[in-house]
């Protein structure tokens, strides 16, 4: 498996901000994503013509955006990873402000594999020894 590169994260990040504004909102717009994080329109728009070209989200006529099945599935896997180690690192004490900046940095980096593999051992009750 390749190493991820900015550009990876990048694209989860705008991926994961679709699923989440349209999860609260009931549909996303550009102007959402830019808002969202904190990023220019028109870097907005650019990144979103790379991820249409990757078939990862369409427009629609009302310029609304739509995740792809893949888009879909990939951001829900960038989520899950968010949500869980921000879950395990407030577990352990860590405060949330911390926590929510360290599970989006762990997001990026760890593989889906890897991922899965330590969910399953959470959830199957598995402990760490130092």
């Amino acid at each position: 498996m390749s190493q991820r590169t900015f550009r990876n994260e990048s694209r989860d990040d705008y991926l994961e901000a679709i699923l989440l504004i349209t999860g609260r909102k009931g549909y996303c717009r550009s102007t959402d994503i830019a808002t969202e994080l904190g990023i220019s329109r028109p870097s907005v728009s650019v990144e979103l013509g790379k991820l249409m070209d990757q078939g990862l989200l369409c427009f629609d006529d009302e310029k609304l955006l739509h995740l792809t099945e893949s888009g879909k599935a990939l951001a829900e896997m960038t989520y899950a990873k968010h949500m869980f180690f921000k879950k395990c690192l407030q577990t352990v004490g860590v405060d949330e402000d911390t926590a929510e900046r360290e599970a989006c940095a762990i997001e990026h980096t760890i593989s889906d594999t890897s991922f899965q593999k330590i969910q399953a051992y959470v959830s199957e009750g598995g402990s760490f020894t130092p």
